[in-house]
């Protein structure tokens, strides 16, 4: 019996996951909201509710909520086809509602149809795009912006493209070396003789090296001129106050209630944002180390809740994330509270030191992405799944191929027909046993039994069989192990009884197998 956590339990390990997390989500909720064209702080808005309002109403004890890359394309068409990001709002809210309604009707239940090997693909998958989308800006090279998790990318190249341009304008500045002494320190802290240390009880190793990469980005160019850092290798965080936020905030055009197409946006934000919540969800569990269930149904009812709110406040769409989701496991987090822990910090950090976190390069931050992706993609999970065998590697390496070269839903789809192929070709070679015997008289007698389940997925399998049969034999087709046979199948063995068998004097025998009629009404 697992003993129940204590306050202290959530002070040493919640909160510093909370920081963690904070400094994962921060650029991700930047450069999604730059990518979807919209205010920078609509990003953050959503990150912000992501963790407070989800994170409390969640049943999910280590999963994080956010705005994700997935939805950048639905949200661009949607502003453009609604007119204004306004409209796309009350769309956003009305998808909220949807999700609700989904939660209650308990559609979360479709997340316990995909197989493991498929989900496991998009975590790996996931691992080698975030140590990939990285490489740019650990090289200082800011053209696409951190989070774009497609391969066509939003600054018109793809992923490989994206990492020859970075080299190709490679040079030793300030980034490249803030990014080699950041990924020097976060492997030298993840020995368990440095993460002993005191120092590191409260405040993560992570937080340490991002106050000494803003140090460095500081102190460099003081040195030598060719270690400045640009704007844009830094983050780029609107610097507000309270007062501010009152009118720089959007809301929802509710003008435009009476607009079909709002409706059917709404409709399109609530099944893409849910599949995708109740993917990463289920991914997750697979992460977590003490293997928590995160109730699908009541996910859905909190990320309805979320959206919601993210609508009439001026957010973006929010989806639960496995970046950081995983940065948040790696942490060390134990419960829900790391993801509230993040989302109160990033609402004080925005309203009140938006200026210093401007000062930290995103080369540090993608070290620490870096780190989280190999630990997602390691070698040991693809050697692990290998052994397997082909039937949950094939479904695994078909998820990672086209997740790297589409989006993260394409590829769940490539994996999840090539599993179902698998699925139907089992099926197919498993739905009977064949044996073969010879009685007194030198007869020929085959005996077919019947597998439990026979479904129309069977029959051409057991058709073959039957035309295979050879002439003059007997042949026994046994039905009693079998708890289901499809009507289909009992067809095709009445009618080889009745019409087929007979031509070639074959004496079929059936046990506890129905005959039914194969004669079709003529009126």
């Amino acid at each position: 019996m697992s003993r129940k956590l204590t306050f202290t339990d959530h002070l040493k390990s919640d909160v510093p996951a909370g920081i963690v997390v904070l400094l994962v989500a921060l650029p991700l909720c930047l450069g999604i909201a730059l990518a979807c064209k919209v205010s920078p702080l609509s990003g953050i808005i959503a990150g912000i509710i992501g963790g407070i309002v989800v994170g409390l109403i969640s049943g999910s004890a280590v999963g994080v909520s956010g705005p994700a890359a997935g939805l950048t394309v639905v949200v661009i068409h949607g502003i453009q086809e609604l007119g204004s990001f306004s409209a796309f709002l009350l769309a956003l809210v009305a998808a909220g509602i949807i999700q609700i309604l989904l939660g209650i009707l308990r559609a979360g239940v479709i997340a316990y149809y995909y197989p493991s090997s498929v989900i496991k693909g998009m975590l790996s998958a996931i691992g080698i795009i975030l140590i990939l989308k990285q490489i740019p800006h650990a090289l200082g090279y800011d053209a696409d912006y951190m989070g774009d998790e497609y391969f066509n990318q939003h600054d018109g190249r793809d992923t490989f493209n994206e990492i020859a341009a970075a080299f190709s304008h490679l040079r030793a500045g300030g980034a490249v070396v803030i990014f080699v002494i950041s990924i020097v320190l976060l492997v030298i802290t993840e020995l368990k003789r440095v993460r002993a240390i005191s120092l590191f009880s409260y405040l993560p190793p992570a937080f340490w090296i991002v106050v000494c990469a803003s140090v460095l980005g500081y102190v460099l160019p003081r040195i030598d001129d060719q270690f400045i850092l640009s704007s844009s290798q830094r983050v780029q965080l609107p610097e507000t106050s309270v007062y501010d936020l009152g009118t720089l905030i959007s809301k929802p055009d509710f003008s435009v209630w009476n607009r079909p197409a709002v409706y059917l946006w709404a409709l399109t934000i609530a099944a893409v944002a849910s599949l995708e919540t109740l993917l990463c969800a289920e991914a997750t569990d697979k992460l977590d180390p003490a293997r928590r269930v995160t109730p699908a149904n009541r996910e859905l009812v909190a990320q309805g809740i979320g959206n919601i709110f993210s609508g009439l406040v001026g957010g973006l769409p929010i989806t639960q994330v496995i970046v950081r989701s995983a940065a948040n496991i790696n942490a060390g987090a134990v419960s829900k509270w790391a993801t509230v822990v993040h989302g109160i910090l990033l609402l004080l950090c925005v309203l009140f030191i938006p200026h210093l976190l401007n000062y930290i390069p995103n080369s540090s931050l993608a070290a620490i992405l870096m780190l989280v992706g190999y630990k997602l993609a390691s070698y040991q999970v693809h050697l692990k799944i290998w052994r397997l065998g082909w039937e949950q590697f094939l479904p695994y390496i078909t998820t990672i191929v086209a997740i790297l070269l589409s989006d993260l839903l394409k590829g769940i789809a490539a994996g999840l027909i090539v599993s179902l192929f698998l699925i139907l070709r089992k099926n197919y070679l498993t739905s009977y046993y064949l044996t073969q015997e010879e009685s007194k008289d030198k007869k020929n007698i085959r005996r077919i039994i019947l597998s439990q389940e026979v479904s129309f997925l069977n029959k051409a399998s057991l058709m073959r069989i039957l035309n295979e049969t050879p002439e003059n034999s007997i042949l026994i087709i046994d039905g009693s192990k079998s708890a289901y046979i499809d009507y289909d199948v009992l067809e095709i063995i009445s009618t080889f009884k009745k019409h087929l068998a007979p031509i070639n004097n074959i004496d079929v025998r059936l046990i506890n197998i129905p005959e039914v009629d194969t004669e079709e009404p003529h009126g």
